[in-house]
């Protein structure tokens, strides 16, 4: 992993070496006392918990933004920059909530086991997007016409994001990772306390989390598809892609807990998604007729799309719920 991050960030200044220190050592401490410390039992995370865990990384988030704007060479190109990856992927992660939402409501888990298979999906959503960043900076450093191919693709996820039923249905039985597990590894239907592996009769069995887990990691490297080439399209620069990706993951988890119960509330909010990446997609396909837009012009479109489309989400009543009133 080291070789893997040395290799990422090799054409880095050295300011942007010691903010991904600072970035990794943050991430780091507060790995190890939010298992070690906070949450070395199972329990379920009240709501207050999760909106003071969600203000946290928001504001160590925004810290380390400033910090980017205060001591990177890109000034407050890069802070824009970062606010605007950050944003995006922070966004995105409303869609896997819901789809994380389901996989845990599918196997029945338990509330207070949430906490420990979230932990170790971000935790794995660290290392696989750090990989995926990697070898996407790669191909683009050797193909720079990659990134057009990424623009199509976000204006195509746009227009197939808008035009989706938000209610449409997701069978966790279709997933390939899901019936390779089922296939090759022994099972045991005991939740064995929260644990991933336990022994049954003398033998090692994988208990119905670790296939959760599973579900869960696979579903964030579906929705990484999206995220990364999204920041690619908002800045080629590997240390603000990876450490908005991250930041905006790490608060993954506190949102989950806060949005989990009204996250349908927010219906508008796919539709601004898929603004957004539609936005950023033409921006990139832009370049190629030597059109650029702006950093800030971007960040004032991402902000703009996201609270109007959360406001008129609350604002206006959906046709179902309208329809549930009139019948009462």
């Amino acid at each position: 992993m080291g070789v893997l991050l040395f290799s990422l960030f090799r054409n880095n200044s050295q300011i942007e070496t010691i903010l991904f220190g600072v970035f990794a050592s943050v991430i780091a401490i507060f790995l190890v006392i939010d298992l070690g410390v906070f949450n070395r039992k199972a329990h379920k995370i009240s709501t207050r918990s999760a909106l003071y865990q969600s203000i946290f990384w928001v504001f160590i988030s925004s810290i380390f933004g400033y910090l980017v704007y205060y001591f990177d060479e890109g000034g407050f190109t890069s802070s824009i920059e970062f606010f605007s990856a950050y944003l995006t992927e922070y966004a995105l992660s409303v869609d896997n909530i819901f789809v994380i939402l389901l996989i845990l409501k599918y196997f029945t888990v338990k509330e207070e086991y949430y906490h420990t298979i979230l932990f170790w999906g971000i935790l794995g959503a660290v290392v696989f997007r750090g990989i995926f960043i990697f070898v996407g900076a790669l191909l683009i450093a050797q193909f720079h016409w990659i990134l057009y191919i990424f623009g199509v693709f976000l204006i195509y996820s746009g227009i197939k994001i808008y035009f989706e039923d938000s209610d449409e249905k997701i069978d966790p039985e279709k997933n390939p990772i899901l019936r390779l597990c089922r296939k090759y590894l022994p099972m045991t239907q005991d939740e064995m306390g929260g644990k991933f592996m336990g022994v049954v009769n003398g033998k090692w069995m994988f208990t119905p989390l670790f296939l959760v887990v599973a579900l869960v990691e696979t579903t964030d490297l579906i929705f990484a598809v999206d995220s990364i080439p999204a920041a690619f399209a908002i800045t080629q620069n590997e240390f603000l892609i990876y450490t908005s990706n991250i930041f905006a993951v790490m608060g993954l988890r506190a949102m989950f807990f806060l949005l989990a119960g009204i996250i349908d509330k927010f219906y508008l909010l796919q539709k601004g998604l898929s603004i957004i990446l539609f936005f950023i997609g033409s921006k990139m396909l832009l370049e190629i007729f030597q059109y650029e837009i702006s950093p800030t012009l971007s960040f004032t479109v991402i902000i703009v799309t996201l609270t109007f489309s959360i406001i008129l989400s609350v604002v206006v009543p959906q046709k179902n719920e309208e329809s549930a009133q009139e019948t009462e």
